[in-house]
């Protein structure tokens, strides 16, 4: 699969020329960075974009770009409350999506939490796996019947899926240390296996699914981490890079690194992605050489009974069955 983007393309350069005027759109966690960015360039073609955050107030003022690129396309911004690390409200804001009736023709889930502190969400699961994973398991599962037939779903996942599988005897750090950036490779593992079987599950009715690695972005996703830290792996990258010869590691703008969700979600042939792991606007090569931390996706991410088995163990949590 040829295309002519890459690492440095823009959301405004995957979308020239598209035009995307009565298409309806939901995108998690617009309050800040790569939600605001994804929101306003398909608002900006003519999208009717409903986007979902956890603070109402902080997304109103963060999405005024948003409203402003809308009113000048003929598109459309509405806001609604998600939490995703409180089930009740995963399922009061599904709930009223499904009373409204609408149809959607992409959701992008979006939002999420990297390497907090040891921690819990309000039904008693890990912060990072309960959050990033099943509250989007269990929201998008619910409106899955709005999704109409070439719909897509993209879930945001990262390059950290490298740093742990899932595991599916101790999801919760019961037994096992828990170590951040352990747990946010956890979750991440377990949005690229969400796509895998959603796929799997609704290809016949022709609704697919893909996983997306946006890239590595300076956002309100690292404020848990020292800056230190971040120039700490940064330079390890980049003396990785140096001894194999390859061109030195950069950090993504906003814009570059949304690109990657609406090219999955937009332009990319879904034949060619559906069901897989794409990254730089292209699709990710499996990779299992533990000092390749730049690129490629993990085996143990795309394992269609791995994911098959976290479905049924994310439908026992969550006490649902989809």
């Amino acid at each position: 699969m040829s295309n002519p983007f890459g690492a440095k393309s823009t959301t405004d350069d995957v979308l020239s020329g598209v035009d995307l005027k009565g298409k309806r759109v939901l995108v998690t966690g617009v309050s800040a960075g790569l939600g605001v960015e994804t929101a306003r360039a398909l608002a900006a073609h003519g999208a009717d974009v409903v986007g979902a955050a956890r603070d109402l107030a902080k997304a109103e003022s963060a999405t005024a770009v948003v409203r402003e690129a809308a009113a000048q396309s003929g598109g459309s911004l509405q806001l609604i409350e998600l939490d995703l690390a409180s089930l009740a409200s995963v399922r009061a804001a599904a709930a009223a999506l499904v009373a409204e009736g609408r149809a959607f023709d992409l959701i992008i889930a979006n939002a999420g939490v990297m390497a907090t502190p040891q921690g819990k969400t309000a039904d008693g699961f890990e912060t990072q796996f309960g959050t990033n994973h099943l509250g989007h398991f269990t929201f998008i599962n619910r409106i899955a019947s709005l999704l109409k037939a070439g719909s897509r779903v993209v879930s945001l996942a990262s390059a950290g899926h490298r740093f742990s599988d899932v595991n599916l005897e101790d999801p919760n750090f019961e037994t096992t240390e828990y170590t951040p950036f352990g747990a946010y490779g956890r979750s991440k593992t377990a949005n690229i296996l969400f796509a895998v079987e959603f796929d799997r599950r609704h290809t016949a009715r022709g609704v697919r699914a893909v996983a997306v690695h946006p890239g590595g972005i300076h956002t309100e996703l690292s404020r848990h981490l020292d800056p230190a830290f971040i120039q700490g792996m940064v330079d390890q990258l980049n003396a990785e890079a140096q001894a194999k010869g390859l061109a030195a590691f950069e950090l993504k703008t906003i814009p570059q690194g949304a690109a990657t969700s609406v090219w999955a979600g937009v332009v990319a042939p879904i034949d060619a992605v559906g069901g897989l792991y794409c990254e730089d606007c292209h699709l990710a090569q499996p990779v299992e050489d533990a000092s390749e931390l730049r690129n490629g996706v993990r085996g143990y991410a795309l394992d269609p009974a791995r994911a098959q088995a976290l479905w049924a163990l994310s439908e026992k949590l969550v006490g649902e069955t989809f």
